[in-house]
């Protein structure tokens, strides 16, 4: 299962996003990820069925966000904000 998480670097941005920002809908998502609507929904729909992200309804608009609650999206949150951490401190 963590080689289908970490296997596309689509989603790997996608968890990024989640990190960095929190709650963004698909297009959003779709649009600084640099993917089109299709492929982010597909990781989005890999990522949601791993556990790793939730989405909330709106009508037709899907909010999805990190699941904090599953240990596996806390630990990629960790991973993700120390290997920010580490390049940041790279940078100076």
């Amino acid at each position: 299962m963590v080689e289908d998480v970490f296997s596309s670097k689509g989603r790997v941005k996608i968890l990024r996003l989640f990190v960095e920002i929190g709650e963004l809908n698909i297009s959003e998502i779709a649009r600084r990820a640099g993917l089109n609507y299709a492929t982010a929904n597909q990781h989005l729909g890999i990522l949601e069925s791993a556990g790793l992200v939730l989405h909330k309804s709106f009508g037709r608009i899907r909010i999805y966000r990190l699941n904090e609650s599953n240990p596996h999206a806390r630990a990629v949150k960790v991973l993700i904000e120390s290997w920010g951490t580490a390049d940041r401190r790279k940078v100076k």
